[in-house]
């Protein structure tokens, strides 16, 4: 699994106040460090990431190629001792997109530097002045198609509910980054900091932000796009901090953000797959659902607190899920009783004592609980079927008909 060893470098290199930006809030971090601090990161995180061959160490908080070359370079050489065969993957810095030209992106590759993030924020040029970022779209755009000749990893950031930025200008960053089809994506709703300009245009009335409700959907439409286009969204949602909790006055923060948005994106997939199947003519009936997920998605598609659990109750509909490794992410199947009761047939020597019928979906025989001798694993046991010996034995205790017809379906289902 990926991992940053991550050290901020807070707003040192910067030639504009954003609107909206507060370094010391957002990172947390006032002190500026140093090569001994690098070092010293480097050799702490050698000893306890997992995999140091898909670990990376990460410069954020600043523009790094706009802070003076001589600093620049004191944190790249301390950092550059620690990568290559046996150490840490690379260097990730992020930066604004018009500090980066031919000569900087030399010295990035010269020194070990594998990614490479931009601040985009917004694609539409009247939100990038109104929000004083100095930059324009076209930096986005030339600067990325540099990092690309390179060789570099792209990543790109954008803010979702800046001031002056409406659908019609969210639409366009979202259409442009997906353009422009980068490797990362980090999503960042609006949060309004104490101290910034944004938070002064809030107070006035000027700046009228959107609903938190627009914001989610905008934001869950944007992680589920990229998602589905192979664009890796590495952030969706401001970091948990408590500067943030006791420095922002409005925006729209929430410490579970992404989950709120893949809380959508399965509902969504979820309604879906149930109007598919009233289209289909076998609608769902009032009761209990089965839906199918990727691997270790269950959580995200019950929703942040149980969100989807509650709303499919209140529409009549019990919904469990099931997992499935070759299902993508935020993508649903409806499961039928012949996919879910595979789950039986595993380490089920308990379940089959409390049996009074069992069957094999394999050679399709029936039979008493008492006819099984034999079992994978004698302490929590797979069973084998009495009469052709394959691990397919199913009991009723499971909730599921052992019938002829029942095992005919699950074994067209499985085999």
């Amino acid at each position: 699994m990926h991992s940053n060893i991550s050290i901020f470098v807070p707003h040192v290199g910067c030639p504009h106040k954003c609107a909206f930006c507060d370094q010391r809030t957002i990172t947390g971090e006032q002190k500026l460090p140093h090569k001994e601090d690098v070092e010293r990161a480097c050799l702490q995180a050698l000893g306890q990431v997992d995999d140091i061959s898909d670990t990376e160490i990460a410069f954020f908080g600043g523009s790094f190629t706009a802070i003076p070359r001589e600093y620049m370079l004191e944190l790249l050489t301390a950092a550059h001792k620690f990568v290559g065969e046996g150490r840490f993957a690379g260097i990730r810095i992020s930066t604004r997109p018009d500090c980066i030209d031919d000569e900087v992106l030399g010295i990035l590759k010269s020194y070990g530097v594998t990614a490479i993030e931009l601040g985009a924020q917004s694609m539409s040029d009247e939100v990038l002045g109104a929000n004083e970022r100095g930059h324009t779209a076209e930096d986005v755009r030339k600067a990325s198609r540099l990092i690309r000749e390179y060789g570099f990893e792209l990543g790109l950031q954008m803010m979702v509910g800046l001031y002056k930025s409406g659908h019609q200008q969210e639409d366009e960053t979202f259409n442009e980054i997906m353009a422009i089809h980068p490797d990362t994506v980090r999503i960042y709703p609006v949060v309004i900091l104490k101290n910034t300009r944004l938070a002064e245009l809030l107070a006035s009335g000027e700046y009228k932000p959107m609903s938190f409700d627009e914001v989610v959907s905008l934001s869950t439409r944007a992680l589920g796009e990229f998602t589905k286009a192979g664009v890796k969204v590495i952030k969706c949602g401001l970091h948990a901090s408590e500067f943030v909790e006791k420095d922002m006055v409005g925006g729209f923060y929430h410490p579970a953000f992404r989950e709120l948005c893949e809380g959508v994106l399965y509902r969504l997939a979820m309604e879906k797959a149930l109007g598919d199947a009233e289209k289909a003519g076998t609608p769902i009936e009032k009761g209990t659902c089965v839906f199918s997920v990727g691997k270790g998605c269950t959580s995200k598609a019950v929703g942040q607190k149980k969100a989807n659990k509650l709303y499919f109750e209140k529409l009549g509909l019990r919904i469990k899920f099931t997992e499935d490794k070759d299902i993508p992410l935020y993508e649903v199947r409806l499961a039928d009783d012949a996919t879910t009761a595979h789950k039986c047939s595993i380490y089920n020597r308990k379940q089959l004592e409390k049996s009074s019928k069992c069957g094999c979906f394999y050679c399709g025989k029936i039979f008493a609980p008492d006819e099984i001798t034999n079992y994978l694993n004698e302490k929590c046991g797979t069973a084998l079927c009495p009469n052709c010996g394959t691990d397919s034995v199913i009991g009723d205790a499971g909730g599921y008909p052992i019938t002829e017809d029942f095992m005919r379906k699950m074994h067209e289902r499985w085999f």
